[in-house]
């Protein structure tokens, strides 16, 4: 069992929980991910690092409520609480040589899994700009963290009530034409942002690496749910990733792919949803 010593919540979907796990928190790298189950009940789902503080001895993971077992961690986490199984760090940790001038950019939820590695780069010594997406400013979250650790911000938000009206590509293009000599970009967020991210940098011809969490299942490669075309080979993102070359993913198959789940689960939400109406007939009847 696990300890919750902090929740945050950003929106009404989306939330922060610190675990203390001191051994976890010791091992993490930039890039990695773990498996997450709430009780014995609970299916293991596999969730990116966000953040870790070896000194306090704790791990960070921002989730969005999206699915049953998401929206059931929304309900049941809070501080003081406890988690059952955390299992991890897995996958192969994010590269983070020496260069000397990059661009880290996060669109929505994946803007927390990117700080790491955009801190990573920081302490190595190179010249980091954040491209942050969101649709308004009442999403935007970690500002001030990112703000520590990049020499430029730029906040791209669909309506430009913060920072610039745009999307993460109008960003990266912004950057790359002001800057002549970046060297690597790296990507997180939604399949179909990164997929535009590397379209963007492609003419340019700088190299550009994305995270394929979005299409793990059970996070050890085992259930080949995360296979995904690479440079035209068969690749497990669980396993060999999650980072590969953003301009040799075929991310129109990684999408189809993403499609065969979700009548699964819609009938799991529903399922837990139908759950959670009788448990509150049930409390209000003995009230």
């Amino acid at each position: 069992m696990y300890e919750i010593v902090k929740r945050e919540d950003f929106s009404d979907v989306t939330f922060l929980l610190e675990v203390k796990h001191p051994m976890m928190a010791k091992a993490a790298k930039p890039g990695q991910f773990i498996i997450v189950r709430l009780n014995e009940q609970s299916e293991r789902i596999p969730l990116t690092i966000a953040d870790f503080d070896r000194d306090q001895g704790t791990i960070t993971m921002v989730i969005q409520a999206i699915g049953k077992s998401t929206q059931e961690m929304q309900v049941e986490c809070q501080a003081g609480g406890f988690i059952e199984t955390l299992v991890g760090p897995m996958g192969e940790p994010s590269h983070i040589a020496h260069p000397k001038k990059v661009i880290c950019v996060g669109g929505g939820l994946g803007v927390a899994p990117v700080f790491p590695q955009l801190r990573a780069f920081k302490e190595q010594g190179a010249y980091v700009i954040g491209v942050i997406g969101f649709r308004n400013k009442d999403l935007v979250f970690w500002k001030d963290k990112f703000e520590q650790y990049c020499d430029e911000l730029i906040i791209c938000t669909d309506d430009g009530s913060i920072g610039i009206k745009g999307l993460v590509t109008d960003g990266i293009k912004m950057s790359i034409e002001k800057h002549g000599d970046i060297d690597e970009v790296i990507a997180i967020g939604p399949p179909i942002m990164m997929k535009f991210c590397a379209e963007t940098t492609r003419p340019y011809g700088v190299k550009t690496m994305v995270s394929l969490n979005p299409i793990m299942v059970d996070g050890t490669g085992m259930c080949g749910g995360c296979r995904v075309t690479v440079d035209g080979k068969k690749r497990f993102a669980c396993v060999e990733g999650p980072d590969f070359d953003g301009h040799k993913v075929d991310f129109d198959e990684l999408m189809n792919r993403l499609g065969r789940f979700k009548e699964d689960e819609k009938k799991a939400l529903d399922k837990w949803k139908k759950h959670q109406d009788n448990c509150k007939l049930m409390k209000g009847s003995e009230a």
